[in-house]
Formats: C-alpha cells, sequence, structure tokens
C-alpha cells in the first residue's frame, strides 16, 4: 500500500470513529422520541451512508448495484455474501428499517450500544448456539412482522474473499416460517476491503441483487432445499464476479446438502 494511500486509510478511520462518536451521543438524546422507521434513518441509515460516503471519497471505494428491481416491496429476509465490515454498512443504508444480527455484548458499548439497543437489533450470545437460534426465530419473526428487513449473514463469519463457507439454516428457516422469501445478495467487497487488517484498496465493489426466491412448501425439507437455492446462487454470481473459484463452490454446496 502507497504512503498516500496509507494517508487516506488513516484519516478515513480517524473520521469513521470521530463521527460514530458524535453521532451515537447525539442518537442517545434524539432517537427514544422519534417513531421507529424515523429513528432508524436518524440512528443508523444516515451514518451509513456517510461511511459509504467516506470510503468512496478517501478510500477511493466504489460500488455498482446490479438487480435493484429485484427487491420485493415488502421485507423479508436478506441472505448476503458476507466478507468485510463495508457490506454491513452498505447493506444498512439500502433497506429501512433493518434488523441484524449482532454479538450481545456490543449492547454493553456506551453510546454505540445504547444506539444500537434503539433498533431493535437480534442480539444474541454466540456461545450458545441452540438458544441463539430459538431466538433467531422468535425475534426475527417479530422483526419481519413490524415490517422490518432482517439481514442474515448465513455464513456466519466474515470469509475472504474466493472463497464461502457453509451456509446455516437459520435464515432460510425464519422465511419459511414466516411465508416469506429470501433475497439473495452477492458482493466482492472482500477485494478492496479485506476481512484481516487495516489495509483498503481502491476499486469498483460489484454489488448483485438476485431474485426473491419463495419455498415450495414448508418444513424441514422446504428449509433445506431453499437454503440450497440460496447458496448454489449466491456462489454462481460470486463466480460470475470473479469473486470464487468453481471448485470451493462446488465443495461446499456439497456440504450445505
Amino acid at each position: 500500500m502507497s504512503t498516500m494511500q496509507t494517508l487516506r486509510t488513516f484519516l478515513f478511520y480517524l473520521l469513521l470513529s470521530v463521527s460514530a462518536c458524535f453521532w451515537c451521543i447525539l442518537s442517545v438524546f434524539v432517537a427514544p422520541f422519534l417513531p421507529f422507521r424515523a429513528r432508524y434513518r436518524f440512528v443508523n441509515q444516515t451514518w451509513c451512508r456517510c461511511a459509504v460516503w467516506l470510503a468512496k471519497v478517501l478510500l477511493g471505494i466504489r460500488y455498482e448495484v446490479k438487480g435493484l428491481e429485484n427487491i420485493p416491496q415488502r421485507p423479508c429476509v436478506i441472505l448476503a455474501k458476507h466478507q468485510s465490515t463495508w457490506e454491513t454498512f452498505f447493506l444498512s443504508a439500502l433497506f429501512e428499517p433493518l434488523s441484524q444480527v449482532l454479538k450481545r455484548e456490543l449492547l454493553y458499548v456506551p453510546f454505540f450500544g445504547w444506539a444500537m439497543a434503539m433498533l431493535k437489533p437480534i442480539a444474541i450470545d454466540r456461545s450458545n448456539p441452540k438458544a441463539a437460534l430459538k431466538q433467531l426465530a422468535k425475534q426475527g419473526h417479530e422483526r419481519l412482522e413490524q415490517g422490518a428487513w432482517v439481514l442474515i449473514f448465513p455464513e456466519g463469519t466474515r470469509i475472504a474473499t474466493g472463497q464461502i463457507g457453509k451456509f446455516s439454516r437459520g435464515g432460510a428457516s425464519l422465511a419459511v416460517n414466516a411465508n416469506l422469501p429470501v433475497l439473495p445478495i452477492a458482493h466482492n467487497a472482500g477485494e478492496f476491503w479485506p476481512k484481516e487488517g487495516w489495509g483498503k484498496t481502491p476499486g469498483t465493489i460489484q454489488v448483485v441483487i438476485g431474485p426473491a426466491m419463495q419455498a415450495e412448501g414448508t418444513g424441514p425439507r422446504a428449509i433445506a432445499e431453499l437454503n440450497e437455492r440460496a447458496f448454489a446462487w449466491i456462489s454462481q454470481a460470486q463466480r460470475d464476479i470473479g469473486a470464487l473459484a468453481a471448485e470451493d463452490a462446488a465443495c461446499n454446496l456439497h456440504e450445505n446438502v
């Protein structure tokens, strides 16, 4: 990474941190008096748009989106590839209101956690997977009934670009039980914003939004089939944008079955 890009990256993180502190403190005092949708726009959407804009202006990380016409009018379950922090910012800005799964400990962080708690996240205890799955099913269903999108990264963690992890069935299960589709999203953000380290590379992120997928039936078999279909679509989309090798996708598709 060049000296100029290093300086730009340092400035990016400095402004991102300062803006986050300022916005979280302001949100704690303003947001409680706003209705939920307006609160989400004020607390999360505005700041996430700022983060994406800072990445564009200071780091040279731009983006192109294909498939916006595939977004259904009614909120549903979003199943997105997870490679970096960038897609969390971008998807939080694109969909509103949006509820996402996060570690429960984050809500204890002064101001930041308090602001996040007002957005109705699904805050799970990752040390207890069974309880977390039940919480996702219960609270996820509630959020969908309240008219919020539910964002799930089915790989469970950030996976380096060029790879794809096994998909958990939590998102597909939530969609089937709510009789709603899943919306698959692929991207290559990890090429420019790696999951490890603080270095960033200028470039254009390709974001591809797929067609909403409805389950064929109900029960465990329908959940597994929907999950496999979403995995297959995201894998193919990742290959199409050059972010996944064919053998990696085939190997993990076998594991998902």
